[in-house]
């Protein structure tokens, strides 16, 4: 398994409850700049729509040691189609050009994954070292019951046996953020079936 260190979507990411809560205004990020974008404006506009965008920070970050800003990583996949941008409403992260970007511009090799159960990620990662899973964002308070399943996207990095760890780039603390590890039973009731498999 590939070490894949934790990137959050914001990049204050201590921020996080305070921002999901919206008791912070995204604006107000003092550390936007980092993230790549041309002003705040950009930032605010796309700094909740980027967790697809986090966890390719993070799998770059494993395979090459070189930290992209996530917006760069926006824009980059943007062109390729992986996101819609329609006056102030973006859609995405879409799933098949995704997959073309990252061959395209990054030499990984994926595949989208439909239609399967929590059960089949400890079979998948047998061959592909991360998934980026589609979750309820609720997954932050797995006791809680998810309104619906998927529109979050979180990194998979390890499932076997009945456990599965990820990163969740909206993660509001510490325990929350970085190798989050619950029951694949857990993880299922926020898991909408789909997602990308990174294979070697």
């Amino acid at each position: 398994m590939d070490d894949a260190p934790y990137f959050s979507q914001w990049e204050s990411a201590e921020l996080a409850a305070r921002f999901i809560a919206d008791a912070r205004a995204l604006g107000d990020d003092p550390r936007w700049a980092a993230s790549g974008a041309r002003d705040v404006a950009e930032y605010a506009a796309w700094a909740n729509h980027v967790c697809g965008m986090a966890c390719l920070k993070m799998i770059l970050a494993a395979r090459t040691a070189q930290i992209w800003p996530i917006l760069e990583l926006a824009r980059q996949a943007t062109s390729y189609g992986a996101y819609v941008v329609e006056g102030e409403t973006i859609r995405g992260m879409i799933y098949a050009p995704f997959v073309s970007y990252l061959r395209a511009a990054h030499g990984i090799v994926a595949e989208i994954v439909t239609a399967i159960t929590a059960q089949d990620l400890p079979r998948i990662m047998m061959r592909a070292p991360f998934v980026i899973a589609s979750v309820h964002p609720w997954i932050r308070t797995p006791d809680a019951p998810p309104p619906r399943m998927g529109g979050h996207l979180v990194l998979v990095t390890a499932a076997t046996g009945d456990r599965i760890t990820f990163h969740n780039p909206s993660g509001d603390s510490p325990a929350t953020c970085a190798d989050v590890t619950l029951t694949l039973a857990t993880f299922g009731r926020f898991f909408a079936g789909r997602g990308v498999a990174i294979l070697p």
